[in-house]
C-alpha cells in the first residue's frame, strides 16, 4: 500500500469514528482533525499529480510537459555550467598533463612500419643496385630488431625531454584546444538531450522522487490534522 493511500484511509478511519463515539466533544475532534487530514492529504496528492499531468480546467497543470523545452535547456545549461566550464577544462588539461606518460605506449608500440620505410628508402637510393649483389632487402632483414629496439629507445628519450614535455604542456593548454572540447561536450549533451521526450523525462523525475512525493501527502495529512485539532481547541474557548 502506497503513502498516499494508506494516508487517506486514515484520515476517513478518523471521521468514521466520529460518528461512532457518544462524547460531542470528542467527536468533534475526530471529525476536524479527520477533514483536515483528508483535505491536507488530498490537495497535496493533487498538486502532485498536476505536476507530471496535465488536469482539464486546472491552469498551471503538467507543467513537467508543459514546460519541457525549457526544462531541458536547463539541464543542458546546468551541466555546461557546473561540470564543463571552460576554466574546469583548462584545470583538467593542466592537471592531466602532469601525470601523461608516454614510455608505457611506445614500449607497446610495432616499429615494423618505421624499419620497412627505411628498407624502401634505402632500396631505392643508390645502394640499391649494391644492395642486390648480396641479397637485396634479406640482406637488412638481420637489422630489423636492432633498428626497432634503438628506434624505440630514441623516441623514449624525445618524449622524456624537457623541449618535448614543454611542447606538449603548450599545446595541452591551448585555449583553442579546450574551446574545441568544450564546443564538442555541448554538442554531444544537446544531442543527448535531444533524444529525450516530454514523457521520458516525465518519467524519469516520478521514478527519481516518487517515494518522497509520498511523504508530501502524509505530511499534508498530518499536518492537517493538527490544524483541525487546534481550531476544535479554539473554538472551544
Amino acid at each position: 500500500m502506497n503513502k498516499s493511500l494508506a494516508t487517506n484511509i486514515i484520515a476517513l478511519f478518523i471521521i468514521g469514528l466520529s460518528f461512532l463515539v457518544s462524547d460531542e466533544y470528542l467527536s468533534k475532534i475526530f471529525l476536524y482533525m479527520g477533514l483536515f487530514a483528508f483535505s491536507g492529504a488530498i490537495t497535496n496528492a493533487l498538486a502532485i499529480h498536476m505536476l507530471f499531468e496535465k488536469v482539464p480546467f486546472l491552469y498551471g497543470s503538467g507543467v513537467i510537459i508543459n514546460r519541457f523545452e525549457a526544462f531541458k535547456a536547463s539541464i543542458g545549461s546546468m551541466i555546461m555550467e557546473q561540470f564543463f566550464s571552460q576554466k574546469q577544462i583548462d584545470d583538467f588539461f593542466s592537471n592531466e598533463e602532469q601525470k601523461i606518460e608516454l614510455a608505457p605506449l611506445i614500449e607497446q608500440t610495432d616499429f615494423t612500419p618505421a624499419y620497412e620505410a627505411l628498407v624502401e628508402t634505402v632500396m631505392q637510393s643508390q645502394f640499391g643496385d649494391m644492395l642486390g649483389m648480396f641479397g637485396g632487402e634479406q640482406a637488412l632483414e638481420g637489422l630489423k630488431a636492432p633498428f626497432s629496439e634503438k628506434l624505440q629507445k630514441a623516441v623514449i628519450k624525445i618524449t622524456q625531454s624537457e623541449a618535448f614535455n614543454l611542447q606538449l604542456q603548450a599545446m595541452l593548454s591551448d585555449s583553442s584546444l579546450s574551446s574545441d572540447v568544450q564546443i564538442r561536450l555541448e554538442q554531444l549533451i544537446e544531442q543527448r538531450l535531444d533524444e529525450l521526450t516530454p514523457i521520458m523525462v516525465k518519467e524519469l523525475i516520478q521514478e527519481l522522487i516518487r517515494e518522497h512525493l509520498g511523504w508530501l501527502v502524509v505530511w499534508g495529512g498530518v499536518f492537517g490534522g493538527l490544524i483541525g485539532l487546534l481550531s476544535v481547541m479554539v473554538s472551544s474557548i
